[in-house]
């Protein structure tokens, strides 16, 4: 077993997108601030292969890897996807799908790893949407399903936005349980069901929020009983989100990681966190979101559910 918590980033996550919304620096950030004040050390980083476009494929059309592949997006489908279409963002984004399923297997064999990228769930089998061009997670279980190291997964979304992608991909599949807790009110429109959706009232606080958290949860990981969850810890229902529209706090962010956590230790099921979705006001509150979830891992990892995964 390592020392401390594994983590899973590539400095090729970085893309230059021009001026968004989506500052893609973030993931290099949150490294550096983790790094900074002694969370995790260099050596405990583990750098991905990216995935191979069978591996895409085990999710995605053949027809949208083709165009991917060779770059023949069409301007709606470059208008849909929110984000300009470059060679480095999908060479970006085949580098997080392989990263996302490093992760899932890093967890499976030490309970808990944590990826600095991931959560593109609005990524559709046949086109991305709203900053997603691939729905690395998906890929990532499939992968993980194929390879015979999983059976059954669970992904938790606690990202403002609706995980429609996510939704579609697995739907009417027994094997993989979706549960999405994001504000209605919000993108996307159209929210194809999850296997459990919680739509949440705008503004809501940290309190109500948690406990609706600690309401649901427990009872679909003990009914499901995944052999891993992904959780796709977003910063965004920060109240000052510029895409978001609910009322947290950083601390109420941060117990939510850690009420997670505490659910899947206690039913001894593997997790591998992802950063998903942050667009705060202040890039810098966003960075420090996203390395509350690693420094909830690293004291989760430390802890007695998790010394036998």
């Amino acid at each position: 077993m390592p020392a401390s918590l594994p983590v899973i980033h590539h400095p090729a996550y970085e893309v230059n997108i021009g001026m968004h919304v989506f500052v893609t620096a973030k993931f290099r950030l949150v490294r550096e601030r983790l790094i900074e004040d002694g969370t995790i050390k260099e050596a405990n980083i583990l750098v991905p292969e990216p995935a191979i476009d069978e591996d895409v494929a085990l999710v995605h059309t053949p027809e949208y890897v083709e165009k991917i592949t060779t770059g023949r997006l069409s301007h709606a489908e470059e208008m849909m996807l929110e984000v300009p279409f470059t060679v480095e963002l999908r060479e970006a984004m085949w580098l997080c799908a392989g990263g996302s399923a490093l992760t899932g297997r890093t967890a499976l064999e030490h309970g808990i790893a944590s990826h600095l990228g991931g959560g593109f769930h609005h990524a559709f089998a046949d086109h991305g949407e709203g900053f997603c061009l691939i729905n690395d997670v998906a890929v990532a279980i499939r992968v993980l399903q194929r390879d015979k190291a999983i059976e059954r997964a669970m992904v938790i979304d606690l990202d403002v936005h609706h995980g429609n992608g996510t939704a579609a991909i697995f739907a009417d599949d027994p094997t993989v349980f979706t549960f999405s807790m994001h504000q209605q009110n919000n993108y996307p429109a159209l929210k194809p069901p999850s296997d459990l959706d919680v739509g949440l009232p705008d503004r809501i606080g940290d309190a109500e929020y948690l406990g609706l958290l600690e309401k649901h949860l427990p009872p679909i990981v003990e009914e499901h009983r995944p052999d891993l969850a992904y959780y796709l810890a977003g910063a965004d229902p920060y109240v000052q989100d510029q895409l978001g529209g609910l009322g947290l706090t950083l601390d109420g962010l941060r117990r939510r990681d850690r009420l997670v956590l505490e659910i899947l230790g206690k039913a001894r099921v593997p997790v591998a966190t992802m950063t998903a979705g942050g667009y705060a006001i202040n890039p810098s509150d966003t960075v420090e979101i996203h390395a509350n979830t690693v420094r909830e891992g690293k004291s989760a990892f430390s802890s007695p559910d998790w010394s036998e995964p």
